[in-house]
């Protein structure tokens, strides 16, 4: 690993290194000064004056030509796809190779709904599961507790003990489906009932594919769903990178997410510059937990939106890859390539999607969907049209997942790796992205890292202030949104939306009812307590003592309030 004094000024020799390419750009060669003159008279026939910028603020050209990119090296910045720095994707063939993953988002009510709808997704063609949790769940409580009153089941599945998780996934091959949890605060806990439920139907740990979110530090900058001080859930994170490494060699341990934070209001080269300093904090927890970087950083998975101005999303994803791969091998010292390598689920923008003239809302996820896969996605959500009313429908989500087929079977647009590679708009385009991310990676250090950059709530300000710029425009009509400031009709078309079942909360508390009935009450008070005593050591791994709380049949809520009487809980710093 690189020392201390000299990774804390990686990200401003990267800079410097940019702007000494730039100023030892060649001089131009004769054909080149040719090029240069046609530019300068077609810009003076044409006698464009509008100023225009990308959704993120960025400046753009009318046209761009080599003269953009004089500094330009192929070798160093684009290379081969498979191949450092990995710009044109993480392996050789890509979706040529073999297609994306398709993931539909899905939970809803009480876990047999959402038992049904995963099997139904799977018999349309879904390729991995995704499961949403609701309100309660995210945030630790059990269905029966007093702050889940009206939120059981509402914006995803209500999982409250192992047999709800069980539910989920009965008929289910753990063993030969790849799962991604949504799930934060208590994702030690739900992942801890995922490995108890795989072993109850005879799966081993070391079997298990998959993705647990766990990503703490983007709760406290963009979704707001945690529990504990942030250092308390660092501490548990760490327990997670180490157990999971030694026991889960297959499982994504955190899902490092940008989507959260885009769609709390940040801009496209936010997104990609915060997302990657969550990342890095990961990384460095890891190697503070005594491991090795090359033994755990290729279970680090990235989460991404895709919004609707498609060369950005594409530049965005390029330069994600490109920074990370130079970050693991030369900020952090990795030797193996696939520490190097940045995989990425995407989904596409739940911002984007309207609810006046919600059918535009195909055309909109079908657009996010193709620069998803442009921009070489490994997994792939995409939204339902119907979403800014509720949950998906049935016939809605089947719909949107016909979006990822079609594009997969019918368009031609996997045949080629990174076939926007080497235009001109997209190589400017990646390289402004990497250099916006660098600025802010090197301010997010010099105030001493992510942790203090959240904790005294600068990131939520760039983030509320890009938010708040962005809504003017709207206002204002500068920024068009098709069906809300343009092209407005009289009259709403009704659509059919889906309806969460009253009774679920009732049959949820009453499950809970039976299972403290029938279980060992002995048993779980002395895991509990087990836990308790583990969780005050904070040399010790809490997994194997969350893990056996889990079997024992003590409820995601008596094991999240363990958690909450050790650590406490914790308010957010006054932002604005």
């Amino acid at each position: 690993m690189v020392n201390k004094r000299k990774r804390q000024s990686f990200w401003s020799l990267k800079l410097r290194e940019i702007g000494t390419k730039r100023a030892s750009s060649p001089i131009a060669s004769a054909d080149e000064e040719g090029l240069r003159k046609q530019i300068a008279a077609w810009r003076r026939r044409v006698k464009l004056t509008n100023q225009v910028e990308s959704p993120s603020g960025i400046p753009l050209r009318e046209v761009y030509t080599p003269q953009d990119m004089p500094y330009f090296r192929y070798v160093s910045e684009l290379g081969m796809p498979g191949e450092y720095p990995f710009t044109r994707g993480v392996y050789h063939t890509m979706h040529r190779g073999k297609l994306w993953t398709m993931r539909m988002f899905s939970g809803f009510g009480a876990p047999e709904d959402t038992n049904r709808r995963l099997k139904h997704l799977l018999e349309n063609g879904e390729t991995g599961l995704s499961i949403a949790f609701d309100m309660p769940t995210l945030y630790g409580y059990d269905a029966d507790h007093e702050r889940a009153k009206g939120e059981v089941g509402r914006c995803g599945v209500n999982v409250s003990s192992l047999a709800d998780m069980k539910t989920i996934f009965e008929d289910i091959p753990l063993d030969r489906v790849s799962t991604s949890m949504t799930i934060n605060a208590p994702a030690p806990v739900l992942t801890c009932m995922y490995v108890a439920t795989a072993q109850e139907k005879g799966v081993p740990p070391e079997k298990l594919k998959g993705t647990t979110q766990t990503d703490i530090l983007k709760e406290y900058v963009a979704q707001k769903e945690w529990v504990f001080p942030p250092e308390a859930h660092l501490r548990l994170i760490r327990d997670m990178i180490a157990y999971c490494t030694k026991h889960m060699p297959y499982w994504h341990h955190i899902s490092i997410s940008g989507y959260h934070i885009r769609e709390a209001g940040a801009n496209a080269f936010q997104e990609l510059a915060f997302t990657l300093a969550d990342g890095f904090a990961y990384v460095d927890l890891g190697l503070e937990a005594g491991l090795k970087v090359d033994d755990f950083a290729h279970r680090l998975s990235f989460f991404f939106n895709c919004d609707m101005d498609f060369f950005e999303e594409v530049a965005k994803f390029r330069a994600a890859r490109r920074i990370w791969a130079t970050a693991m091998r030369w900020k952090y010292g990795a030797k193996k390539q696939r520490s190097m390598l940045l995989r990425f689920h995407t989904q596409s923008s739940g911002a984007s999607l309207t609810w006046q003239q919600p059918l535009n809302n195909i055309v909109r996820t079908t657009i996010e969907a193709l620069a998803a896969v442009l921009g070489g996605t490994q997994s792939l959500h995409t939204n339902a049209y119907d979403e800014a009313w509720a949950l998906p429908t049935e016939e809605s989500a089947t719909l949107a997942l016909r979006t990822q087929q079609i594009i997969a079977e019918e368009t031609g647009v996997p045949s080629v790796v990174d076939p926007l590679g080497g235009s001109y708009y997209v190589e400017w385009l990646t390289n402004e992205m990497e250099e916006r991310a660098y600025r802010y990676l090197e301010k997010i250090e010099s105030m001493g890292g992510i942790l203090e950059a959240v904790k005294t709530g600068y990131i939520q300000r760039e983030i509320a202030e890009t938010s708040y710029k962005r809504q003017q425009q709207i206002e204002k009509g500068k920024t068009v949104i098709v069906g809300v400031n343009k092209y407005i009709t009289t009259q709403e078309s009704p659509i059919k939306t889906l309806k969460i079942d009253n009774a679920v909360q009732k049959r949820q508390i009453e499950r809970l009812r039976i299972l403290k009935d029938q279980r060992d009450s002995r048993k779980v008070k002395e895991s509990l307590l087990r836990l308790k005593s583990t969780l005050m050591d904070t040399s010790a791994n809490s997994m194997p003592a969350i893990l056996e709380a889990v079997k024992a049949r003590a409820t995601l809520g008596e094991i999240m309030a363990v958690g909450r009487e050790v650590f406490g809980e914790w308010k957010g710093p006054e932002a604005f």
